[in-house]
């Protein structure tokens, strides 16, 4: 087997929950030795469930190939292996409390100058200043302040994204601009300072409904509706069938009009011919559509829909995406034994890579 990208990247990473479990777990995947710093009492996200063989789903995605070591780091022993570690290492991640590196003698001045080469990168909730610096944030917390939420969901009320999105955001903004610093290091041969809020990134992700609602058009909540395309959404065949379609230009709606519903004029109509019309006569739109989603059964709208080259998805579940065609799986060992689970989206054509095991709760040292 080739050698990984990383191989030979030795990275420290003071962590627990999800984003910079996420970060350094795809930085495992490509080769770096991970050795994860864990509080006597472990990662508090190995006891957020216990489904993958016992334990925790999100531990076991996101901790694959690391190294794992208890370490008290008040403790002068603790602080000592700290130093240790870091003269070994190229990166360091971390997501503690915004100070608490500091507090327990690491402060980025330190980092600075007793290791020139190391690349920091801190992942905090609202950054390193500011008058929210220091509170908690968690995945949930920031969806709220950030107003995510307020544009998830249907017409009644908010809604949080079902998955933890700005956790993993953040984690893969912070895997990227690590990788940034490691290509800036070889040209330059000196580390760098990173800092990653979930905020910020949350806030960079939102540009387009905050532009919306600074524009004028404030967005609102509408389901799996689309809010600026039309018709973008949820119909429903005479089987009761749910299928989601999305016409991305006024091309595509000709097609629809013409070659699905039977009706070429609505291509041509002032009322429906562009994507701005058909929003402003967004009811009228999806009534028409939903009329001719009701004239068919689930298999054939799905023939006419791909016939008149329209995107289109079927609303899953979880138990389809289980069983879905094009599910990539691994399988990585964990102490309790092998789980299944997707893939890392990336796919290097060409090689095969390994993922290396899951790691127990140690409290020895580790080798260098």
């Amino acid at each position: 087997m080739a050698s990984l990208p990383l191989q030979g990247l030795t990275v420290v990473a003071i962590e627990q929950a999800v984003a910079a479990p996420f970060t350094t777990s795809r930085l495992a995947d490509a080769g770096a030795r991970v050795i994860k710093i864990e509080r006597p009492e472990g990662d508090f996200a190995r006891g957020y469930d216990d489904v993958a063989q016992g334990q925790s789903s999100y531990f076991v995605w996101l901790n694959r190939g690391k190294d794992s070591v208890t370490l008290d780091l008040a403790s002068a022993e603790g602080k000592a292996e700290l130093t240790r570690l870091l003269d070994g290492a190229d990166v360091l991640v971390q997501n503690l409390k915004r100070g608490a590196l500091a507090k327990l003698g690491f402060p980025f001045d330190r980092l600075k100058r007793d290791w020139p080469r190391l690349i920091t990168c801190s992942i905090t909730g609202y950054g390193e200043d500011g008058p929210m610096a220091d509170r908690k944030a968690y995945d949930l917390l920031i969806q709220a302040e950030s107003g995510l939420c307020s544009i998830t969901g249907g017409p009644t009320e908010p809604a949080r994204v079902g998955i933890s999105l700005v956790d993993i955001a953040t984690g893969a903004t912070a895997h990227a601009a690590i990788l940034e610093a490691l290509i800036a290091r070889g040209v330059t041969g000196r580390g760098a300072n990173i800092s990653v809020s979930m905020f910020d990134v949350m806030a960079d992700w939102l540009t387009v409904p905050l532009l919306n609602h600074e524009g004028g058009k404030t967005p609102k909540r509408i389901g799996m509706a689309h809010p600026s395309i039309a018709p973008y959404g949820v119909f429903t065949t005479k089987d009761g069938q749910p299928i989601l379609i999305s016409v991305q230009s006024d091309r595509e709606w000709r097609n629809l009009a013409a070659l699905f519903l039977g009706q070429p004029e609505l291509g041509s109509d002032p009322q429906f011919a562009t994507n701005v019309a058909r929003v402003q006569n967004r009811d009228r739109t999806d009534a028409i559509v939903g009329a001719g989603f009701a004239r068919m059964d689930h298999d054939q709208a799905v023939a006419a829909l791909l016939a008149a080259d329209v995107a289109l998805a079927s609303v899953s579940d979880m138990a389809r995406l289980a069983a879905h065609p094009h599910l990539r799986r691994i399988t990585v060992e964990t102490p309790n034994g092998p789980v299944s689970y997707p893939a890392p989206g990336a796919v290097f054509v060409g090689e095969t890579r390994a993922y290396g095991p899951v790691p127990a709760l140690m409290s020895k040292e580790l080798t260098a």
